[in-house]
């Protein structure tokens, strides 16, 4: 299987900020306030409320490269291109998704922790495997100890990943990181904090550009 080729913008932007709130009106500030602090790649979760107008608006916007997460069947995978994804994320291994995904030319990513995951999702049609949840299985060292058997395969841990250890999985033989939390903090958002989420994204950046 030929790497897809949005890879090598993954790998260049080293980061995927993760998209997960409550409201929709949240998930649209926090891409806003990221892209003004000049990230342009989002991943917005499917467990969002009308999570598809959000990526319908973001993808309209001329720059970024959106994507979906949390992708649960393949008539959901379909939406999300339709509005404008461009990758899709599931946490799990999901065959389904492999079409869609392949007849839109999208980037697929399947979730996975062992070896047999990992095995299952390069079988099934993932361009990239999401190690997730990548900190409380091991961090890095799960990482560094895939990577040894895999080495072609692409890995994104997500999960527990931040600004402050995401050089660390990228050391270990990440091809890039996903990062929501800290970077996409509600709390922050519903107080309407544009400077802590700002702060946030400028660390991950820095980081990442280091």
């Amino acid at each position: 299987m030929a790497p897809h080729p949005l890879i090598d913008t993954f790998r260049a932007a080293r980061i995927v900020p993760v998209v997960r709130t409550s409201t929709a009106a949240h998930a649209a500030t926090a891409a806003q306030w990221l892209r003004d602090a000049g990230i342009t790649i989002f991943e917005i979760t499917l467990t969002i409320p009308d999570a598809l107008s959000v990526i319908r608006e973001l993808a309209a916007e001329p720059g970024l490269l959106v994507g979906a997460g949390t992708v649960p069947d393949a008539a959901r995978a379909e939406a999300c291109i339709q509005a404008g994804a461009r990758f899709l994320v599931s946490p799990w291994v999901d065959p389904s998704l492999a079409a869609p995904a392949r007849e839109a030319g999208a980037c697929l990513m399947m979730g996975a922790l062992t070896p047999t995951e990992v095995r299952a999702a390069r079988a099934a049609g993932a361009d990239v495997v999401k190690i997730f949840p990548a900190s409380s299985v091991g961090g890095p060292a799960h990482v560094k100890a895939l990577r040894s058997v895999f080495p072609g395969v692409d890995f994104c841990p997500t999960g527990g990943v931040d600004a402050r250890n995401a050089g660390e999985y990228i050391a270990a033989g990440a091809a890039f990181v996903g990062i929501g939390g800290k970077l996409v903090d509600e709390k922050a958002i519903a107080a309407g904090n544009r400077e802590a989420v700002q702060a946030a994204a400028r660390e991950a950046l820095g980081i990442m550009q280091a």
